[in-house]
């Protein structure tokens, strides 16, 4: 990379926080903090490098898709990470959301979303991170939520995808959805498809 690539990706990181994180309410120190930290362009394909900061989803080339900065703005600033927090994020291990999730998480494990459906036993984890929009959650991946933990995800009602968050209780996780936006949907937690007459 050149001095004047390397200048050009930072003011496209810096505008990026200051047009489409403020603008929308991600106003978090630690999250812009994050986002300014982390080369977006590193998670792109080689020819989307100059667009690696545009306000939505860029296709990556193993099919999957880089959601919007918003988009990962407001799942940070949703699920808060600390450092007493072991995540369980369910994406790409060498992923952006993985890059922003893993100095601000006690701990972080990360499972494609391929299998994310068939893990087993309890994880004992007390957040887990969806990158992308789910039909629903799984059962097994539920169940790696302790009690009291947190579940952050993207959510398709009716198909339109929200971003949702919910907290284990009792044993099951309820999500609550908080805010329309275009979050690239997950097809390995597509719900089961009923009959209709």
């Amino acid at each position: 990379m050149t001095l004047t690539e390397d200048r050009s990706a930072t003011e496209a990181r810096h505008a990026m926080i200051v047009s489409q994180l403020r603008t929308s309410g991600v106003n978090e120190p630690w999250v812009l903090t994050a986002m300014a930290r982390v080369a977006r362009e590193d998670f792109v394909p080689a020819a989307m490098r100059d667009a690696a900061y545009i306000d939505r989803a860029i296709a990556l080339e193993n099919g999957r898709f880089l959601a919007a900065p918003l988009v990962h703005g407001k799942i940070l600033a949703e699920a808060a990470p600390t450092q007493d927090d072991k995540v369980l994020l369910v994406g790409e291990a060498n992923g952006y959301l993985a890059a922003l999730l893993r100095p601000l998480a006690g701990s972080l494990t990360v499972v494609d979303p391929a299998e994310a459906a068939a893990l087993a036993g309890e994880g004992g984890y007390s957040l887990v991170v969806i990158d992308g929009a789910i039909e629903e959650l799984p059962a097994a991946l539920a169940a790696q939520v302790v009690d009291g933990g947190r579940v952050v995800t993207g959510l398709v009602v009716r198909g339109v995808t929200r971003l949702a968050s919910g907290v284990k209780a009792a044993g099951a996780v309820s999500l609550l959805p908080l805010i329309e936006m275009g979050i690239p949907v997950l097809p390995e937690f597509a719900a089961p498809k009923h009959w209709s007459f």
